[in-house]
C-alpha cells in the first residue's frame, strides 16, 4: 500500500480517493484486492501515450459502452503496476510499454453498474502512465468494441468522463516536458 501512501494527488477529488483507498485497505487488507469483496475492490489501469504523435490509446468498453483506458481487476495481485501492464497487454496486445514513472499517475474511484447479477460496486483504480512507440501493433480483445489512438487535444470528442479529462491534463504536462 506504500505506492498509494506515497502518491501526492494533484486534484482535490484524488485527495478524497486516496483517503478512501487507504481506508479500504486498512479495513479489508488483502480482501480489497479481490472482486469477491463486492462493495469495493482494487483495479489497475494503463494510460498509454505515444510521445511522438501526442496521442493516447482509448478502448470502447463493451459492457460500460464508454471510451476508457485498458485496465482490470487485481484478482489478488498487490503489485498495481504489474496488473496495469498485464491488463494493457491482454487488452491491446502491446508488449513494449515503457513506464513513464514508477510512481502512480492517477487514482480514481468509480461506480460500476449492476450487470449479470453482480450488484453495483466501486472500483478503486490505480493508474500508471506508459509510453508506446509501436502503436501500429495495437489489437484488442473481446472486451472492447474498438480502439482509437487519438490526439490528446481531441479526447473530449470521444468522452467527457472527468477522470479521463483529468489524465489528459496530466498528459499535456508530460508531453510538453519532452
Amino acid at each position: 500500500m506504500n505506492i498509494i501512501s506515497q502518491y501526492t494527488p494533484e486534484y482535490e477529488e484524488e485527495k478524497t480517493y486516496k483517503k478512501r483507498m487507504l481506508r479500504l485497505y486498512k479495513e479489508k487488507s488483502i480482501l480489497a484486492f479481490y472482486r469477491e469483496n463486492i462493495e469495493a475492490h482494487f483495479t489497475a489501469s494503463a494510460w498509454i501515450l505515444n510521445p511522438k504523435t501526442h496521442e493516447v490509446l482509448l478502448l470502447h468498453h463493451k459492457k460500460l459502452d464508454k471510451w476508457l483506458q485498458p485496465g482490470g481487476h487485481t484478482d489478488g495481485e498487490t503489485n498495481f503496476e504489474k496488473v496495469a501492464r498485464k491488463e494493457a497487454n491482454e487488452e491491446t496486445a502491446l508488449e513494449n510499454l515503457q513506464i513513464v514513472s514508477d510512481q502512480v499517475f492517477d487514482i480514481d474511484i468509480h461506480l460500476i453498474p449492476e450487470n449479470k447479477g453482480i450488484p453495483q460496486h466501486d472500483h478503486f483504480d490505480v493508474r500508471f502512465a506508459y509510453f508506446c512507440m509501436e502503436k501500429e501493433k495495437t489489437k484488442i480483445n473481446s472486451e472492447s468494441k474498438g480502439f482509437q489512438w487519438i490526439k490528446i487535444k481531441d479526447v473530449e470528442t470521444l468522452t467527457n468522463e472527468p477522470s479521463i479529462l483529468r489524465m489528459v491534463e496530466k498528459s499535456k504536462k508530460i508531453l510538453n516536458g519532452i
